[in-house]
């Protein structure tokens, strides 16, 4: 790819993040190729769709936290490796919040493969931060998975919150992982599928 073609497709997505996460799916191409300062037919040629705009979008994101999930499953302190991965997610989510497009997995077959692979590695930072007993024995993947939006979310709620908010609920949270004083969970996880 030509410099400056990388440079629009980086810009696009951007652009693109920053609309979807504002304005979800109803903003047009049109504005998020104003807002990335290139022409629509710019956006046409590296995405013929919205909807494949929209999957290289959340493949970019799933994708950044899928390579430091690889990175953490052969770290030296499960539990750390964990929390660092959440924190990581957390981040993300705090500098876009994209959770309105949690059913945009449907929208083509890589993006779904990605999710499988990000679920599969958060299956295996679980069931390592298991084993050094980090966390509880009764925690999954799949709870580990639903959580990750969760700090942003509730921080979302305190509109004067400040920026960090999200970080005292992520401790909360993994505080709730570990085995310490535990009660048993009243019921079992959801299947994702």
């Amino acid at each position: 790819m030509r410099a400056d073609a990388a440079r629009n497709r980086a810009l696009l997505l951007a652009a693109a993040e920053a609309a979807f996460a504002e304005r979800g799916l109803d903003v047009s191409v049109a504005d998020i190729a104003q807002r990335a300062g290139i022409g629509k037919g710019t956006v046409f040629r590296h995405f013929p769709t919205k909807g494949d705009l929209l999957a290289e979008v959340m493949l970019d994101r799933i994708g950044a936290l899928s390579h430091a999930g690889k990175r953490l499953t052969t770290a030296d302190d499960p539990g750390a490796a964990l929390l660092e991965f959440l924190t990581l997610a957390a981040e993300r989510q705090q500098q876009n919040d994209m959770s309105l497009l949690r059913e945009a997995h449907a929208v083509n077959e890589r993006l779904a493969d990605a999710r499988t692979e990000m679920f599969a590695l958060i299956d295996i930072l679980v069931e390592r931060a298991r084993e050094a007993g980090a966390i509880r024995a009764d925690v999954t993947g799949t709870d580990v998975a639903l959580l990750m939006c969760a700090p942003g979310h509730v921080a979302g709620f305190a509109p004067h919150g400040g920026p960090d908010l999200w970080r005292r609920y992520l401790a909360i949270i993994f505080d709730g992982l570990r085995p310490q004083g535990a009660g048993p969970l009243p019921v079992p996880p959801p299947q994702v599928g």
